[in-house]
């Protein structure tokens, strides 16, 4: 991860976020995103399978299967949440908030030596980080806890602050699996996260299930 490029991987997600914002599932969706900076591109991003969402720092558009530009949104986060994204999500919506999501997911270790993000360790396997306006995000305080024998990530904890400011959620990892020469998270599950900050056994927010993933 420390020389790569780029990713790409293959996925599919489920759950009820998807739901309670009018959206259709994942279903073995491509993904190619630049790991310096945040730029991802996300096929299919709704129900028209050759339309991509593509992130662009805190920018989206949608591009058709020529990489022609159909419709753009700059500034996305600054429309979020309020009005109609309460009850409905679009595609340019999506387009944000799936492709950040998956860009902090998947860049994760390399994400560890970004210069504007300030890493403490706050306890043996915890590690907080704050992170800069700059990047898109969930929020700007989000803690990881890294199993201290394999150093392999098994919980990230958050608050999606364009769903809501109560949106505290528990992403686990269920699964690793090995890649060329590295080992990658294949398997999440992202539940409401309790005081405790230990993750609540329900409902289902969003499932996650990594089918290919190539660091380029």
């Amino acid at each position: 991860m420390k020389n790569a490029k780029s990713i790409e991987a293959e996925v599919s997600v489920h759950g009820w976020l998807f739901i309670l914002k009018g959206r259709p599932f994942f279903k073995h969706a491509k993904i190619k995103m630049e790991v310096a900076r945040p730029f991802s591109k996300l096929t299919p991003i709704g129900k028209t399978q050759n339309i991509t969402g593509v992130l662009d720092g805190h920018d989206v558009r949608l591009e058709d299967a020529s990489g022609k530009i159909i419709e753009e949104r700059k500034n996305t986060r600054g429309y979020f949440p309020g009005g109609r994204r309460l009850f409905y999500w679009d595609d340019l919506d999506m387009s944000y908030f799936a492709n950040y999501a998956f860009w902090n997911y998947f860049t994760l270790p390399a994400l560890l030596m970004h210069e504007e993000i300030n890493w403490t360790e706050i306890e043996p396997g915890w590690l907080e980080a704050t992170f800069p306006d700059s990047i898109p995000t969930h929020n700007k305080v989000q803690r990881f806890r890294f199993d201290l024998k394999t150093g392999l990530l098994h919980q990230h904890d958050y608050t999606a602050d364009i769903i809501s400011k109560l949106a505290t959620a528990a992403n686990v990892v269920l699964e690793h699996k090995q890649g060329s020469g590295f080992v990658y998270p294949s398997r999440r599950l992202v539940t409401p996260r309790a005081p405790s900050g230990k993750p609540l056994p329900a409902p289902t927010l969003i499932d996650i299930t990594v089918h290919d993933f190539q660091i380029k």
